[in-house]
């Protein structure tokens, strides 16, 4: 698949929709003083070559409810059972994130709780998938990093 060219006017398009997913393509146009639908055009373009692939929500899980992180490994009997395995824990709302790793894990996932309690109960119905053997759980601290937005920009301004 080719790569895609980007050139100045799309990086500032991307670096103006990394910091704002939501900024009008006018507000975007009247920054940048090209037409609106000069950025309709260069969007949907990125759009069509997968560069953008849509658009996120960002919410305060404290605000909800939901501080209480923990990464949880996930050792399974036979790899061949990690689709299976995956497939069940995709089912599970508050795991967040899996990955198939290398190493110590199978797979390796990323849960958001209430408390404790509510913890114990994902992790248990983790450990209940058949196909798993057992599971090892680390409670995160504290969120220290989570800004996506720093590597896109890096990776855009690459390009």
């Amino acid at each position: 698949m080719p790569k895609f060219k980007l050139d100045d006017i799309d990086h500032k398009i991307l670096d103006l929709l990394i910091d704002n997913t939501r900024i009008p393509f006018t507000d975007i146009a009247k920054k940048l003083e090209i037409s609106a639908g000069t950025v309709h055009v260069r969007v949907k373009k990125m759009e069509e070559a997968g560069i953008i692939t849509g658009s996120s929500l960002q919410v305060d899980y404290k605000k909800l409810g939901y501080s209480f992180i923990a990464y949880v490994g996930v050792f399974i009997f036979k790899t061949s059972q990690t689709q299976f395995v995956l497939e069940r824990i995709s089912e599970i709302p508050f795991v967040t994130v899996a990955h198939v790793t290398t190493g110590k894990f199978n797979i390796f996932c990323k849960i958001r709780a209430r408390d404790t309690a509510h913890a114990k109960d994902i992790i248990y119905q983790i450990d209940d998938i058949e196909g798993v053997s057992r599971t090892e759980t680390m409670i995160s601290m504290e969120e220290s990093i989570n800004d996506k937005k720093r590597l896109l920009h890096s990776i855009f301004n690459e390009i």
